[in-house]
Order: C-alpha cells, then sequence, then structure tokens
C-alpha cells in the first residue's frame, strides 16, 4: 500500500532500516560500478586532488571508493551509524562522520557534493530544505551531483526485507531551487539506461 499516511509514516524509519539492514545491504549492493559514467561526469568537472562530500555514503563501496581511487579527498557522512561503522572497518584510512543531512553543518566546503542513492529519502518539505544545505557546503566553482525520481512523486521500495521511503520533486522544481543558491543545471537524465535506470541531477556553481 503506497498511500498518503504510509508513506509518510514510512519516510520517518528510514535511518532504523539501514541500521538494521547495514551488514545486507552492503553485502547486496552491487559493485560492478554500473555508476561510473556518471562519476567520471562528476569527476571531469573537478579540480585535481577535489575535496568530494559523499552525502548518505553507506559502507563507502563502491562509491567513495571509486572517487578516492581517482585521488580525491573524500569525507562520508550518513545518518545511520552501523553504515558509517562498516565504512571506518573497510577503509580505516577514510573520514566518515555520522551526521543527518536534514541537519548538515559541517562548517566547511567541498570543491564537489554527491549524494547517490540517498537524497531521494528525504521528503520532498525535506529535499527543498536540504538542497540549500548542500549548495551552501560547495566551495566556489562546485559540482553536485544526486539521483533522484524523474517526476514529483512518492514511492516505497525495499533494503532487505523492509520496506523504505522515496520520493522526489519535478524537475523544474529542482532546476527552480538550484538557480535561487546560486547553481545551474547541467544535466538532468530521467532513467537512464546506461546507469541502471537511474534518475541523475548534475548542476555546478554558476561562477564556474
Amino acid at each position: 500500500m503506497n498511500d498518503r499516511r504510509d508513506l509518510q509514516a514510512l519516510s520517518r524509519q528510514t535511518r532504523d532500516v539501514y541500521e538494521r539492514n547495514a551488514a545486507r545491504f552492503d553485502a547486496e549492493r552491487g559493485k560492478h560500478l554500473y555508476e561510473k559514467i556518471w562519476l567520471d561526469r562528476f569527476a571531469a568537472l573537478l579540480p585535481p586532488k577535489a575535496s568530494v562530500l559523499d552525502v548518505g555514503c553507506g559502507s563507502g563501496d563502491p562509491i567513495a571508493k571509486y572517487l578516492t581511487s581517482l585521488g580525491f579527498a573524500v569525507t562520508g557522512i550518513d545518518a545511520a551509524q552501523a553504515m558509517i561503522d562498516l565504512a571506518r572497518l573497510k577503509f580505516p584510512e577514510g573520514v566518515w562522520l555520522q551526521a543527518d543531512m536534514r541537519e548538515l553543518d559541517l562548517g566547511q566546503q567541498f570543491d564537489g557534493v554527491i549524494g547517490w542513492n540517498s537524497f531521494f529519502h528525504l521528503t520532498q518539505t525535506e529535499q527543498r530544505g536540504v538542497l540549500p544545505r548542500l549548495a551552501g557546503h560547495l566551495a566556489p566553482g562546485g559540482t553536485l551531483m544526486l539521483t533522484v525520481g524523474p517526476e514529483a512523486g512518492e514511492v516505497s521500495g525495499h533494503v532487505g526485507d523492509d520496506r523504505v521511503y522515496h520520493a522526489s520533486l519535478a524537475p523544474e522544481d529542482y532546476e527552480a531551487i538550484l538557480i535561487e543558491n546560486g547553481l545551474t543545471l547541467v544535466d538532468f537524465v530521467p532513467e537512464d539506461p546506461d546507469c541502471d535506470f537511474q534518475t541523475v541531477l548534475l548542476a555546478a556553481q554558476r561562477d564556474r
């Protein structure tokens, strides 16, 4: 059932779902890097040895792992402590912080911010509030990449045996909020068949 009240209740359980399923999620999460085409586009907009904030980093594998392999300094945050514990175990040299993107205030800026399969767990209202926070964590000329939905709506998916919440704004709403926060939409590809049908938003500060 995906009625409004059911989905709103589900939206409040996302962190608990990932706390319970961290090890299983990491074990079942594909590591063949189907995302590479977009990660490389993101990387091409960053300076050498760029600083990158991975929002909703999970265990750090494979997204942060790949970006680190390109020579970037990656800081990963995740709301679920169990995910951060896994990241620290797998990549002890990394910077991994338990933090909720809805309250993000790290006191520093990054050349790039990425939220791959994480930002879309926020409600539509939360997304409207978090986009300015992410923009505020970008250094001058910075780049932002997120996976979102192809159109406005709320649905549920699964992590392990648990249901998990997903939401999206309309593409034009994302663009309007980005513009308000000094970013330009570089590309928006709904359900990209070359990337496991992910919907990808790529944006950059206008003064780059």
